[in-house]
């Protein structure tokens, strides 16, 4: 795979709003290991190899365990996560899916959330949320190179 384009200097403004919004969810109450989850599952879902392993690296990183890292894809049937972890994992996997859903993020899903992360974490959570999927957005379309800097 090649890259298309960089689009660091032609979308400068737009990159600092995005690494603002990073710095928002990094030094939010949200665990840093849930963040982390999130991001490697959106970002297995939308098919982004640059994020899956740049997420799981810092996962790792981090000091987790490889059962949890190599698990994400099948969280639900994974001993691994906490209940807090899976409900952010269902919320995050739910607003990712948009389309799959005609209510869009289930009750249920949201309930479980709100259960396990009170308003300023949950709100975090959502921010984390369209954060990864923009990021995927942006480097599955210009096809940015998994354990390459980004473009």
């Amino acid at each position: 795979m090649h890259p298309r384009m960089s689009i660091r200097k032609p979308a400068a403004e737009g990159m600092k709003a995005m690494m603002a919004l990073e710095s928002y969810v990094r030094n939010s109450p949200v665990p840093k290991a849930t963040l982390e989850l999130v991001k490697i599952r959106v970002s297995q879902i939308n098919g982004c190899g640059f994020c899956v392993d740049m997420h799981a690296r810092d996962f790792r990183n981090a000091g987790e365990s490889d059962e949890r890292l190599w698990s994400v894809a099948a969280w639900r049937e994974a001993p691994y996560y906490t209940d807090e972890e899976r409900a952010a994992l269902a919320l995050a996997e739910a607003a990712t899916r948009l389309s799959d859903s005609p209510e869009g993020v289930p009750d249920e899903v949201w309930e479980a959330a709100a259960d396990h992360f009170d308003e300023e974490q949950l709100s975090a959570l959502i921010m984390a949320i369209a954060a990864i999927n923009a990021w995927n957005r942006i480097n599955v379309t210009i096809r940015t190179p998994a354990g390459t800097p980004m473009l």
